[in-house]
């Protein structure tokens, strides 16, 4: 018979994960929710009671609130985690513990008990660790400071009574890795109230063997040097499985050493999970050897929320009580709850199964990316890694075409280092399910670790996602070789355009490279400059983030320290390097130009608008005189108009903005077109320089795709620029003129009308005035 509490607990579960489950909720308790979660939190708590529906919904748009504001429904439809079914039975092992603990004390007790006795037999026969005892604890280092603390009891007799006191007779020394994790004997220390000058970093190897190994040779010398120096060699880190790259301390050798000298070897590393398989390395079969080993099942297994957990040997449970490793409170002993529940819903041929898929996973790609010729992988041992690194490889790289690699050897390592760091987040954006990360390694600089024990069962990760990441790199690699051999030539045309453009050192940049439009107005003070620097960089880069072309355009990353840039993107081979830098300087100079012009025009429209408000003072005194004062009164002169109309004599004005003149308008009332107008056909373009259908800063004939499509810029763009202006011919056609884009400018063009006559008239002389660049300053 069931337990009617347990059923309601399941149930309740079941209801909590569909309500928390992405579009599963109700339109007006979830419009209700949103409406209360974003006006009320924080806030004071309700009066009134919420049930539980109503708290799973709130909790819902509060997990997914920021999604829907950003990026509407297309994210929030996306589950968080690839929760399985034994997710959901690790999930309800936290909900059962909550109910187990109200049990009376006894029967909480043997509960306990046989789930504490359970998960530890379970784990010690699935990891070959015989004759072991389990510690279950949330934070992965925590069991490393208990059997630190174990080791403490054991060496120091006197130590329950006499406490650190006795420590100072003989400091204890705990021995790492330089490959360990950062931070974690400092974490050491600080939890056992240890100086950090008792923490020991032993060097890896320098010459034979991987450079991510313990160098044993040097570390036997260190304990002896410790120990004549008076101290006592305590414990020992060792790695099955760096936390970057995956490689495996020699531990067999290092248990011999620990053995000789007395000291607790404890063993950590992603490389224990291949301990349930059926053939496992000699190199990580010697972690079943050791005194202690960290277990993180959670990851490789795919369950949520899951302890890590500790297996140590030791024969006195009375010193395992006081480190903190067992505990009298039954309580603490349901923290095995979720992984007791999830290890037997998996039963031990899955969890085998899953470890040998994330394993073979490794093994495919691993013999994936050894048919890249531009890739180059650092594993430890290529038959049995669960870990792969790879990087983009320069040295395969050399015989490119379209530049030189030598410029570059003095940054040559940042460089390759920015374009890896690139690749890996391409493949992490590209192929999400894949897992893949970067990691920095001292020796090997950036590279790509994919390690599926620690993401694939979360991610869901599959032999088709492996395939995926190959084909993206078949994509990648070649625009990084042709970037990384044009980057130079890039260079050397930037120096010749000098000192218009000047070139940017960034090697920190995954690209062609960056520059920088020098203005060459002189006179002007530091803070103008730089003002009008800016002005000119911000809009060519706006003109070449315009062009039709599949170079990328960017201002470049926050952290560039470099201001008024403009960053080149990457490209591949058959990019014109030198089209594109005399564009981007062409384009420059232009803008300057254009500057220069509307300052140039704003001065002579001023001008101009004083000497046609002198000029239509006398026309108005010389119609006065010719007309007489009758005409001038309102009623009298309609009638004197009406029966003896008068032909003015005077005659309109136009103001030629090219020329800064104001002109007689008989040649536009008479011709109906403006002199000195640039015919459209006669302005060059830049698609002038390549053929039809060729996209921008393509040679030629460098690839059968470059002249598949239509560019973008066409007749249309070309003409769309032409307003009522006159333009000088020498004016480069992409600056044609156009409306006023600064209020400055549009004042500039405005005013004139405003000062030349009252609105009767100036319209009046709109009607009459064809379209075109010249305006009519008339003051009839």
């Amino acid at each position: 018979m069931v337990d009617a509490a347990l059923a309601q607990v399941g149930k309740n579960l079941n209801e909590a994960m569909r309500i928390l489950g992405d579009g599963q909720m109700e339109p007006d308790a979830g419009t209700e929710s949103r409406r209360f979660s974003r006006t009320s939190i924080p806030g004071p708590l309700q009066g009134d009671g919420q049930d539980v529906t109503t708290i799973l919904h709130l909790v819902h748009h509060l997990i997914h609130e920021e999604e829907d504001e950003e990026d509407g429904s297309d994210k929030a439809s996306q589950p968080i985690q690839n929760v399985g079914e034994q997710g959901h039975m690790a999930l309800l092992g936290h909900s059962l513990a909550a109910y187990i603990s109200v049990l009376d004390r006894e029967r909480l007790r043997k509960l306990t008990t046989r789930i504490l006795s359970d998960t530890t037999l379970w784990l010690c026969r699935i990891f070959r660790y015989d004759n072991g005892s389990a510690y279950f604890h949330e934070d992965d280092r925590d069991g490393l400071v208990k059997v630190c603390r174990l080791a403490i009891n054991a060496r120091y007799e006197e130590y329950t009574t006499e406490g650190y006191a006795v420590l100072s007779s003989r400091q204890p020394v705990i021995y790492q890795s330089a490959s360990c994790r950062p931070g974690l004997g400092q974490h050491l220390c600080n939890q056992l109230g240890l100086p950090l000058s008792s923490l020991c970093t032993v060097p890896c190897n320098t010459i034979f063997g991987s450079q991510h190994q313990m160098d044993v040779a040097l570390l036997d010398k260190l304990i002896k040097e410790d120990t004549d120096a008076g101290k006592l060699p305590l414990l020992l880190i060792a790695n099955a499985g760096t936390p970057e790259a995956g490689h495996t301390d020699k531990l067999s050798r290092l248990k011999e050493l620990c053995d000789q000298h007395g000291i607790w070897l404890h063993v950590e590393g992603v490389n224990l999970a291949t301990l349930a398989l059926a053939q496992v390395t000699s190199a990580v079969m010697g972690a079943a050897r050791s005194d202690s080993m960290t277990l993180t099942p959670g990851r490789w297994l795919g369950l949520p929320a899951v302890t890590a957990v500790t297996l140590y040997r030791h024969e006195d449970p009375a010193l395992s009580l006081a480190a903190g490793l067992t505990s009298s409170q039954p309580v603490e002993k349901l923290r095995a709850l979720p992984l007791w529940l999830s290890l037997q819903y998996l039963g031990h041929n899955g969890i085998v199964q899953k470890i040998r898929h994330a394993a073979a996973l490794s093994q495919h790609l691993l013999l994936k990316l050894k048919s890249l010729t531009c890739i180059r992988t650092s594993v430890e041992d290529e038959q049995n890694s669960p870990v792969v690194l790879f990087k983009f490889s320069q040295e395969s790289n050399a015989g490119g075409s379209g530049g030189s690699v030598d410029g570059l050897c003095a940054g040559e390592k940042e460089v390759l280092d920015t374009l890896n760091r690139w690749m890996g987040e391409q493949l992490a954006q590209l192929v999400p399910a894949c897992g893949v990360d970067v990691v920095e390694l001292e020796d090997e600089g950036t590279c790509v670790r994919f390690s599926p024990l620690l993401t694939a069962a979360v991610l869901g990760t599959q032999q088709e996602d492996v395939d995926e990441v190959v084909q993206k790199l078949l994509e990648l690699v070649p625009m990084m070789s042709a970037t990384m051999n044009l980057r130079q030539d890039f260079r050397e045309e930037t120096h010749r355009h000098a000192p218009s453009l000047t070139y940017i050192e960034e090697l920190s940049w995954p690209g062609l490279g960056a520059v920088r439009y020098e203005s060459q107005a002189e006179g002007a003070d530091e803070s103008r400059s730089k003002q009008e620097q800016k002005k000119i960089n911000d809009a060519l880069l706006t003109k070449l983030q315009e062009l039709d072309t599949d170079i990328f355009f960017s201002s470049g990353p926050e952290f560039v320290t470099e201001e008024n840039c403009i960053f080149v993107g990457m490209v591949t081979d058959d990019v014109d390097v030198s089209e594109l830098v005399d564009t981007i300087s062409t384009l420059g100079r232009d803008i300057e130009e254009s500057g220069r012009l509307l300052e140039n025009m704003t001065e002579r429209v001023r001008k101009g608008i004083l000497e046609a408000e002198l000029q239509l003072q006398k026309a108005n005194e010389e119609k006065l005189l010719e007309e007489g004062m009758l005409r001038q009164l309102p009623v009298v002169g309609s009638v004197l108009n009406w029966f003896s109309p008068v032909e003015s004599s005077i005659k309109g004005r136009t103001f030629n903005l090219a020329a800064g003149s104001l002109d007689s308008t008989d040649v536009t009332y008479s011709t109906k077109v403006q002199a000195g107008r640039t015919s459209l056909q006669d302005i060059p373009t830049l698609s002038a320089k390549r053929l039809s259908g060729q996209r921008l800063f393509r040679r030629p004939g460098a690839g059968s795709d470059s002249m598949s499509e239509t560019s973008s810029i066409g007749p249309a763009d070309e003409s769309s620029g032409v307003e009522s202006f006159t333009m000088s011919p020498n004016i480069h056609p992409s600056m044609s003129m156009s409306p006023p884009e600064t209020a400055e400018h549009a004042e500039a063009y405005v005013r004139p009308a405003g000062l030349l006559g009252n609105p009767e008239q100036v319209e009046a002389e709109e009607e009459r005035q064809p379209e075109g660049q010249e305006e009519d300053l008339s003051g009839r």
